[in-house]
């Protein structure tokens, strides 16, 4: 995992890369700075120009700033989009090292701008011929600051090596990771992070009785997997777990009821996105600590044409005994994730969210800026996760959630149908997964925001990760209050 190191130093040398974060309105003292420096520095900051970039030909000399008028969730995201332009000038430079001298915004800011130059550094270039000429040159970020604690510089280094880590995943092409790589990969983080892993075969599959993810295996030469991931710490403050469910469809064509390839099956890499999230996730809070019992959930196969394909006008049985008439093949997400959280119930959890790149109609609402989320969790944890993805910039659109929509997935043959017409498709899909609930739920529809064809600021293009930063947040502040 091609990785930047960030740590936390106590002082820095006259002739390294600098980066001063400073107020609009300071006096640039102790710095070392020249009047000339200085002069042309407060010129651009009277020009609302707040980064500049000063050239002394062994070294560059950065300084960064902000309009202090904005809102705070404001600040952090148009910091995280400077680092990122910082980033492009630290690699045109081809500069290996930096150093972020905080001088007065401490951990809520800085962090911010630290992540919009690591994020901005990640790469997927692993397949060119060319790699090591095309590979970024940034290796590490060190930070000196009064106001941050060397913890919070250890959080803020684990939560970008989540990221990276859910980008690796999604963006490798499934003739590298099928159903049973993907697991295997989840193994390796959990030995990394030091969360259990556990990996149920075909067999375990089978008599468990999920039906929904072995109906969409069927045209598959690749059996399906079911990992289930666990952090327990001895110092969980909650009884009862959270469980984070992921869509783990590692390529879906739609089955029978096949894609397009243009703009559509060509990068169905990216449906397993889910299950990625989830395990970067478990990944950066079992590395950071964090008292919280947590389970992961990934059921995964790939969603393929074949002699045995399952097929439009089928009625399948989820395991929990549920019977479901499928009209369309290509809403083949519900269906396995249908079976992980009937699987959740066991656990009497207190809260399970799911994150899945399910519906082209959530994307097709907001576009690639957010997620569409739904439940039936309390208006206090909805506001928190939230509340979380505008601290982020990951934020949720919160689409209702009426008893109505759930007479759409009605069938006259089966219990449930598999699609509900052409008519609020995101909302449909969530009632599907509502189903098979007993327990607090919360939906999460990344379809729009998961992978990027074209380059968005530190987000980047390909996988974004998204998920990883707004659980973690979620968690962490949930926990704590």
């Amino acid at each position: 995992m091609q990785q930047v190191n960030i740590n936390k130093i106590s002082s820095y040398k006259a002739d390294q890369n600098i980066i001063f974060l400073v107020g609009i309105d300071s006096t640039f003292s102790g710095l070392n700075l020249s009047e000339a420096e200085i002069k042309y520095i407060k010129m651009e900051f009277e020009n609302k120009s707040y980064q500049v970039y000063i050239n002394r030909f062994t070294h560059w000399v950065i300084v960064q700033s902000f309009e202090t008028s904005k809102k705070a969730n404001h600040i952090k995201e148009n910091l995280r989009k400077a680092g990122h332009t910082v980033c492009k000038h630290l690699q045109k430079q081809k500069i290996n090292n930096v150093v972020i001298v905080d001088l007065v915004y401490g951990p809520l800011f800085c962090f911010s701008f630290v992540e919009g130059i690591a994020l901005s550094n990640y790469q997927f270039i692993k397949y060119l011929k060319v790699a090591s000429e095309k590979e970024t040159t940034l290796k590490s970020i060190s930070v000196i600051s009064q106001n941050i604690s060397d913890e919070t510089v250890f959080n803020m280094a684990v939560i970008i090596e989540a990221v990276y880590s859910a980008r690796d995943l999604v963006n490798e092409p499934v003739s590298v990771l099928n159903s049973v790589k993907l697991a295997t990969e989840i193994q390796k983080l959990g030995e990394l992070a030091g969360y259990t892993v556990e990996v149920f075969d075909k067999n375990k599959i089978i008599a468990l009785k999920m039906g929904g993810l072995l109906a969409v295996n069927q045209g598959s030469t690749v059996p399906p997997t079911f990992t289930v991931l666990e952090w327990k710490p001895a110092n969980a403050k909650n009884f009862n777990p959270i469980v984070l469910v992921g869509k783990g469809v590692v390529y879906d064509t739609g089955g029978l009821s096949l894609k397009p390839t243009a703009d559509s099956m060509d990068y169905m890499k990216c449906d397993m996105a889910g299950g990625a999230t989830v395990a970067a996730v478990l990944y950066a809070i079992a590395k950071m600590g964090i008292p919280m019992h947590v389970i992961g959930l990934v059921p995964s196969t790939d969603n393929r044409l074949g002699p045995d394909s399952y097929a439009p006008g089928d009625i399948i049985t989820i395991m929990d005994g549920t019977t479901v008439e499928v009209l369309n093949t290509d809403a083949e997400g519900r269906l396995i994730l249908a079976d992980a959280l009937c699987y959740a119930k066991k656990y009497k959890p207190e809260l399970v969210i799911d994150l899945a790149t399910l519906t082209g109609a959530a994307h097709r609402a907001i576009g690639t800026q957010g997620a569409v989320g739904m439940g039936n969790a309390t208006d206090d944890i909805v506001s928190l996760i939230v509340q979380s993805g505008l601290n982020v910039h990951e934020r949720i659109a919160v689409f209702p959630f009426w008893e109505e929509y759930g007479e759409m997935i009605k069938s006259d043959i089966a219990d449930l149908k598999n699609i509900g017409g052409e008519l609020a498709g995101a909302i449909t899909a969530g009632k599907f997964l509502e189903y098979f609930t007993d327990y607090p739920y919360f939906h999460l529809d990344i379809a729009g925001t998961a992978f990027l064809k074209k380059a968005d600021s530190y987000r980047g293009t390909g996988a974004t990760g998204f998920g990883v930063r707004l659980l973690v947040d979620f968690l962490s502040n949930y926990i704590s209050k």
